[in-house]
């Protein structure tokens, strides 16, 4: 852990989530049950201790439950394999309110075998929500696991649906 590490928890229509910072860049957004939480996130702040980054996030975060936000627009440093990173910015490029199935993203990434290792990175995305590990479904649209448990996958797609006007699938 950085000594500048930080966290701030929010409210969220799908529970408590801890927002982690370097100081300078967003480096986690965890569920309190997530599936694979960080070990250390630093010391706990208010908002009104909280570097910029966390206040930004908290109110893009409110922004995107209320429906008004569909991108993010944030400093990110995710920490993970050169894989796992290739694998996030796939997440990154899927648009709002719409999915992408395992298969289609191990395509993108012209390895057309690794539906599974991209389902673990994904599993392992520590900026969930902000980079949307949510729009990862199966190859027949089921909703799969999520590292935040899939009724919070299932309530964000549908905010997202519900926010686009359209359906998902």
């Amino acid at each position: 852990m950085n000594s500048t590490t930080t966290h701030l928890v929010v409210d969220s229509p799908v529970g408590p989530l801890t927002l982690v910072s370097d100081g300078t860049h967003l480096t986690g957004v965890w569920f309190t049950t997530h599936k694979h939480p960080p070990a250390d996130t630093g010391r706990q702040v208010d908002r009104a201790d909280a570097p910029q980054v966390l206040r930004d996030t908290a109110d893009q975060l409110a922004e995107y439950f209320s429906g008004t936000r569909a991108t993010f627009d944030l400093p990110l440093a995710a920490e993970g394999t050169d894989f796992q990173r290739r694998v996030w910015a796939l997440l990154e490029q899927i648009p709002y309110g719409e999915t992408r199935s395992y298969g289609e993203l191990a395509a993108e990434l012209g390895q057309p075998g690794a539906s599974r290792a991209v389902g673990l990175a994904n599993g392992r995305n520590p900026v969930s929500i902000v980079v949307p590990c949510h729009r990862v479904v199966g190859s027949t649209g089921a909703i799969t696991g999520y590292g935040g448990g899939v009724e919070r996958k299932q309530v964000l797609l549908d905010l997202e649906r519900r926010a686009a006007g359209g359906a998902l699938f």
